[in-house]
């Protein structure tokens, strides 16, 4: 680059890039561009040192002033259940359901297979639904499903014993014997 008018100095010889050896080629630590660099490590089982402000409790309010309201304190403070305590009640018990209710149900749906203990379903039914309204007793719901079922079945019993007196006076007026 330079001129007739203009000699410049001759630009300097860079020395030649030294050739690498043959061989494995020298490698790096990996690098993790996802983790934040740190000065030491962290023990994650080791509690931290005392850190100034703890995040699960409520700053302190500013003393009051003398005259200001002060609340009333409780007597005793309230606390905190433990998680997975087993004080307090987990619920609220309902009336206790009537015997006679029970018995009533029970015997009606037995009386789907021997015919007979329907009626006994409507009598404890009843007399269940008498002592329910007398005491307040729960199960009004099974006493009335035993007197339905026991209606229900003693109809049938009556109907199957009419048909089959029906029967044997037919048998008996067309019978040539």
């Amino acid at each position: 680059m330079s001129d007739a008018a203009h000699p410049s100095a001759p630009e300097p010889i860079a020395p030649p890039e030294p050739v690498p050896a043959p061989g494995p080629a020298p490698v790096a630590a990996p690098v993790n561009p996802y983790v934040a660099p740190t000065a030491t490590p962290v023990n994650p089982y080791v509690a931290p040192a005392a850190s100034p402000v703890n995040p699960y409790v409520a700053p302190m309010a500013a003393p009051a002033e003398p005259g200001a309201y002060q609340p009333v304190p409780t007597s005793p403070p309230p606390a905190a259940l433990a998680p997975y305590s087993t004080t307090g009640a987990a619920y609220a018990y309902g009336p206790r359901t009537s015997p006679l209710a029970i018995t009533s149900l029970v015997l009606s749906l037995v009386g789907l297979v021997t015919w007979i203990t329907g009626i006994a379903g409507v009598i404890t039914g009843h007399i269940a639904l008498r002592q329910i309204r007398r005491t307040g007793e729960g199960g009004r719901g099974m006493a009335l499903a035993g007197v339905i079922i026991g209606y229900v079945l003693t109809g049938f019993l009556v109907l199957y014993t009419l048909f089959i007196v029906s029967m044997f006076v037919g048998l008996g007026v067309f019978s040539r014997y």
